[in-house]
């Protein structure tokens, strides 16, 4: 069984009940002492922004994005911000929340090629 886990997100504003499921269910697989990367891409890239994020409150049950996103990092959870993606909506490092890292496909593609299970939102 892996010892990883890989949550990937490709929407955040036009469905944060998407962006919102991908982060609870890696802060479950983090719980689960699963080593989790989230790899956001497309829109979902806005997952990582401060301002962008503090938007996202889907209600009860769950959580604000932004408390899902800091309980997630704190844990130890890895979240990789496509950087083709970044550049095309004009987002800077500067702009991420602490603890989200600009990369390209190359660093998904290993973390999926070593036989983690992957889920998508």
């Amino acid at each position: 069984m892996a010892n990883t886990f890989c949550v990937t997100i490709t929407h955040c504003m036009s469905d944060p009940d998407k962006a919102t499921l991908g982060f609870v269910v890696a802060n479950a697989a983090q719980g689960s002492e699963k080593e989790t990367m989230v790899f956001l891409s497309s829109e979902g890239v806005y997952c990582a922004v401060k301002e962008e994020m503090a938007k996202i409150d889907e209600g009860a049950p769950f959580a604000p994005l932004k408390d899902l996103i800091e309980k997630f990092i704190k844990a130890g959870g890895k979240i990789y911000v496509c950087t083709p993606c970044m550049k095309k909506r004009s987002i800077t490092e500067a702009d991420l929340v602490e603890g989200a890292t600009p990369a390209g496909g190359a660093a998904l593609v290993e973390w999926l090629s070593a036989g983690s299970p992957a889920v998508a939102y």
